[in-house]
């Protein structure tokens, strides 16, 4: 369940976490483009960091992976994965807290789940995002996600109605360019 990169480390989320979680969850820049309500309470970020605890990253249904900086032990976000009841199809999501931004460190902690999912027999991985969200958009392409669509759903949290992206990414293709990653092609 836990996965290692050169920097990162993305683990099950723990009650230490929560302190991080708010942080990041609570930043208006970071939660604009998602659907949560904010600022998050300490005592609501517990509640959630006990779910999550409980969540199996094998079922269907969400788990959400914390990303911790090797570096210094901090939580600076996470990727969240919704298996399908196929488990064949999942779907990513992916925050990262405003100061860890613009390093890669997003780019390494998508690219390490997907390499994981893809591992474990994944046939699709699918993703979206607000239009207005175009560092999220060209990550997604950065890492083979093709976009096949767009639809307006309403965003609870923000009460408003919302223009997604839509995205998706067979595992041949993640397995033809994780190969030329690999290869340095």
């Amino acid at each position: 369940m836990q996965m290692d990169t050169p920097r990162l480390r993305l683990r099950r989320f723990t009650p230490g976490d929560a302190k991080d979680f708010v942080a990041y969850r609570s930043d208006p820049e970071v939660a604009r483009f998602q659907d949560w309500e904010f600022p998050l309470s300490l005592e609501s970020a517990q509640r959630l960091l006990r779910s999550y605890s409980r969540s199996d990253p094998g079922a269907p249904g969400w788990f959400p992976y914390a990303i911790e900086v090797k570096a210094d032990g901090r939580v600076a976000g996470d990727v969240a994965v919704h298996r399908q009841r196929s488990v064949q199809e999942a779907e990513l999501g992916f925050s990262l807290a405003r100061d860890r931004q613009g390093q890669g460190y997003a780019t390494e902690a998508v690219e390490a789940v997907l390499r994981a999912l893809f591992a474990g027999g994944l046939h699709t991985a699918t993703a979206e995002c607000d239009v207005r969200n175009e560092r999220s958009a060209r990550l997604l392409e950065r890492l083979g996600f093709a976009r096949t669509g767009q639809r307006g759903v309403f965003a609870r949290a923000r009460r408003e109605r919302v223009d997604m992206l839509m995205f998706s990414l067979p595992a041949e293709r993640w397995n033809a360019l994780d190969g030329q990653r690999e290869s340095g092609a």
